[in-house]
């Protein structure tokens, strides 16, 4: 069951949000209003928001099964999601479930069942098998990012889940690219198509910093200073090139956290969870 359900204001509020951007007002309204819909967005443009506003807005309270399967491609972004349904503070339940995680915390958090449902697809097409909760209220399902899960191979996995949950009446997909090829096994009829990619997003800008030396790491803390205090991400290409940044950022006393696939499950999901609850993209 839900605890005391929150209005679409009081989760704006919630999230820091003071007017939601075109894409999410468009979202919000075809969403709503549509069983079948392709929502194109350009990564960071809120589209996590634009899809969990209007789905939450129509879940059942007195419902007490879970009503909503949100399928992604990685653990990180289910853990993101379920951060940011939990910020919302709607009233209603949401736990994530991936591959790597103990089948007892699956087991835990589906003893009181979630409205919503976010995993990977191989443990969600893995959950259903088994019948660890009941497909007959779920009429709800999201494929967030549903190119990348085609792109890593879980197409067999999203099509058996699509074959496990017969009363699915509203589809949802999302996608960062044009060129996505929508599987026939989705289903989607007469899909409305929400389409933002040629806005770009226009915070965005390019630079290209010259390093006059092999060893870039003065240059990475020149160019830190003087871009100052504010949020930003580090890309390195190897394991232990994000040691070696991240040793020589603790010497200088900045602080950051570090984030790579040779880390501990743990560890990850303790890191992915603290970048999840940076504010969330409104614009």
């Amino acid at each position: 069951m839900a605890g005391t359900i929150a209005s679409q204001q009081q989760i704006l509020e919630k999230l820091g949000i003071e007017q939601l951007n075109p894409m999410q007002e468009e979202a919000l309204s075809v969403i709503n209003s549509s069983d079948d819909v392709l929502l194109l967005s350009p990564t960071g443009t809120g589209k996590t928001v634009a899809f969990l506003l209007p789905i939450i807005g129509q879940l059942n309270q007195e419902c007490s099964e879970v009503q909503v399967v949100i399928v992604v491609p990685t653990r990180e972004l289910a853990l993101q999601i379920e951060q940011v349904i939990w910020k919302m503070g709607s009233g209603f339940k949401a736990n994530a479930v991936y591959g790597g995680r103990a089948g007892a915390k699956d087991k835990a958090d589906l003893r009181h069942r979630p409205a919503l449902l976010i995993g990977t697809p191989g443990r969600l097409a893995d959950h259903l098998r088994r019948g660890s909760f009941s497909d007959k209220f779920i009429k709800t399902i999201v494929l967030d990012e549903f190119d990348k899960s085609l792109e890593i191979g879980f197409e067999q996995d999203m099509m058996e889940i699509m074959e496990l949950l017969p009363n699915i009446s509203k589809r949802v997909l999302t996608s960062a690219s044009q060129q996505s090829k929508i599987p026939d096994f989705v289903g989607l009829h007469k899909a409305v198509r929400i389409n933002y990619l040629k806005e770009g997003v226009p915070q965005l800008q390019i630079k290209l910093v010259f390093t006059p030396t092999k060893n870039k790491l003065d240059t990475l803390l020149h160019t830190l200073s003087h871009l100052g205090d504010v949020p930003g991400i580090i890309f390195c290409n190897f394991k232990d090139t994000i040691q070696e940044v991240s040793d020589f950022l603790y010497d200088q006393g900045i602080g950051h956290g570090y984030f790579h696939g040779g880390m501990e499950q743990a560890d990850r999901e303790r890191r992915s969870s603290n970048f999840a609850m940076a504010p969330i993209p409104c614009s």
